[in-house]
């Protein structure tokens, strides 16, 4: 009896430990939404950008990654783009796990790098003001970024970016090629005067080359472990090149 109760504790054992090692190698992203909603000085409202989630966010859901909700000031960060006429907005709006989480998004303090397979910035024009001053994300992706990790961004999510720098003290984009919300479309919808900068602008005064589409075309582009994508038709390729590039490592 003895010999049979420790070979059904051994045998419980391993399972546990099999089960919590299969989730511990689960590819992880950490996804970061835009906390503000001044729309500068115009009286409008802004945040992240709804479609940029939801559909990064069903790739990442389809592969079985492990994802993580972020916010310069944590908890339930503004909306903006909402549209549930979108049919994958509309699954996660009315889904309640997705609510929990973006109703209790944690902020950059609660996060370790090491954690994270991938760390992807959505858009949204709130992200102009919030992204590229946060000190404690940009430390988290470019330690992502360092330990073969993934950063990715789209539309306005690459303002987070402009001031990401490297332990050799490089931008991370300095010699990069990316795709970002472009000068044009911020011109089609009249905010060129409006945001703080140009982002297309800036991210070519930190180094990079700029490679883009026609306006509100799908557009996403990978260098090495950056992935970036210009508009909201991009997110889903954006989360899809991720996928390919984790899958690569593996």
């Amino acid at each position: 009896m003895k010999t049979r109760f420790y070979t059904f504790i051994l045998a419980l054992f391993f399972s546990t430990a099999l089960i919590a090692q299969k989730k511990q190698n689960k590819p992880s992203v950490l996804m970061v939404l835009s906390s503000h909603q001044e729309l500068g000085k115009t009286g409008k409202e802004t945040g992240y950008y709804l479609s940029e989630v939801t559909h990064a966010y069903e790739v990442f859901e389809a592969n079985n990654y492990e994802i993580t909700l972020v916010s310069p000031k944590g908890g339930n960060p503004p909306v903006d783009g909402f549209d549930l006429k979108d049919e994958v907005n509309n699954k996660y709006w009315n889904d309640a796990t997705f609510q929990n989480k973006l109703q209790n998004t944690l902020k950059a303090s609660k996060v370790k790098a090491k954690d994270y397979d991938a760390i992807y910035y959505a858009g949204g024009h709130g992200t102009m003001w919030d992204f590229p001053s946060n000190k404690k994300l940009a430390k988290i992706a470019a330690k992502i970024y360092e330990n073969d990790g993934i950063v990715a961004a789209v539309c306005h999510g690459p303002s987070a970016l402009v001031n990401i720098k490297l332990s050799n003290g490089n931008y991370l984009v300095d010699g990069k090629t990316v795709s970002v919300f472009t000068n044009e479309e911020e011109a089609n919808v009249k905010l060129e005067n409006v945001v703080p900068f140009l982002l297309e602008n800036k991210l070519i005064e930190r180094g990079a080359t700029v490679d883009k589409a026609t306006v509100w075309q799908e557009k996403v582009s990978v260098d090495e472990r950056l992935v970036t994508g210009q508009n909201p038709a991009s997110a889903k390729l954006v989360a899809e090149k991720i996928v390919e590039l984790l899958k690569a490592k593996h």
